[in-house]
């Protein structure tokens, strides 16, 4: 069964789970790969965000809970300490602030459950990330939130989708499409100057230009028009940086212009939930068949087949 993912994901040290929406079946894939031995070794395991918890506190859907095998290190902020049922064993403080408290890593000394509430910044978690491999960790796994689609992971793990995003099921299916062509754009192999008098005079100056910040339509679209991005490359600091609508990423393809990342990350699977928690769900085996036929990874359904 997935042979080959379970292979690939064994082979990737920091990997993200990254939820389209709430609802999608984030969770139901994290607890998949945490306690169904999918995933060999030590295991770290922080979030963006408060995940864990048996009710979202936005929707008031009903959530499934987070379940850790023993030996696995957790990195979550102190107020959610005294939730769970884990036997816990505090081994260090990050100096990382959240509103619910400074974030600790903690070995769990016995199987069960957890809540948790993480860094919120790249370099945070990267430092956490850290932290788990000089502490034993094989693996380290962030717990994705709504709307982060870039998570300071070389590799993101599984994007998780479903009907809970959208009604309409080519709105999923497209949406879908487009994060995952941000999140496998290439890596740049040599950086260009940095666009810092502006996107049009570094590119006229030299055909290249790293752009520092969130790479926009209201930047892009007028160049475009004028011609300036043609045969060209432009490189942001990750996929996260790039908020570019699908027609404008489709216009810089048709006109050649490279679209690259300082860092880079790549997309291990996509998991669908065909069900929505709002009430309508979508015929789970053309869902599937049509993601499948959408993008160049595996696509599993995050209910059956990882049951």
């Amino acid at each position: 069964m997935h042979e080959e993912l379970i292979r690939r994901l064994n082979e990737t040290k920091t990997m993200s789970i990254v939820g389209m929406c709430k609802n999608a079946g984030k969770t139901t894939m994290l607890n998949w790969l945490l306690t169904g031995g999918h995933l060999r070794g030590t295991l770290g395991l922080t979030s963006i965000g408060r995940d864990g918890e048996s009710t979202d506190v936005v929707t008031g859907t009903e959530k499934p809970g987070i379940f850790v095998r023993e030996g696995t290190l957790i990195a979550t902020a102190k107020d959610m300490l005294r939730l769970g049922d884990v036997t816990k064993e505090i081994l260090m403080t990050t100096g990382i602030p959240t509103p619910l408290g400074e974030v600790v890593i903690l070995r769990a000394r016995s199987a069960g459950y957890v809540q948790l509430a993480g860094p919120s910044i790249t370099t945070q978690l990267r430092s956490v990330s850290e932290s788990f491999f000089s502490l034993g960790a094989d693996i380290s796994v962030i717990d994705g939130a709504l709307g982060r689609k870039s998570l300071g992971a070389r590799a993101v793990a599984d994007g998780v989708t479903g009907a809970s995003y959208n009604a309409s099921m080519e709105k999923v299916i497209a949406d879908t499409v487009h994060i995952y062509r941000l999140m496998n754009l290439p890596k740049a192999e040599v950086l260009p100057p940095e666009a810092a008098d502006g996107l049009e005079s570094c590119i006229k100056a030299h055909g290249a230009a790293l752009v520092t910040g969130a790479l926009t339509d209201a930047a892009v679209v007028p160049l475009l028009r004028s011609g300036v991005l043609r045969k060209c490359r432009l490189v942001v600091k990750d996929p996260s940086k790039v908020l570019l609508s699908a027609d404008t990423l489709d216009k810089l393809t048709v006109r050649d212009v490279s679209l690259e990342t300082e860092d880079a990350a790549r997309t291990l699977c996509v998991t669908v939930n065909p069900v929505s928690a709002y009430g309508w769900k979508f015929d789970k085996d053309e869902f599937l068949c049509r993601m499948r036929e959408a993008v160049d990874v595996p696509v599993i359904n995050v209910k059956e087949e990882l049951a």
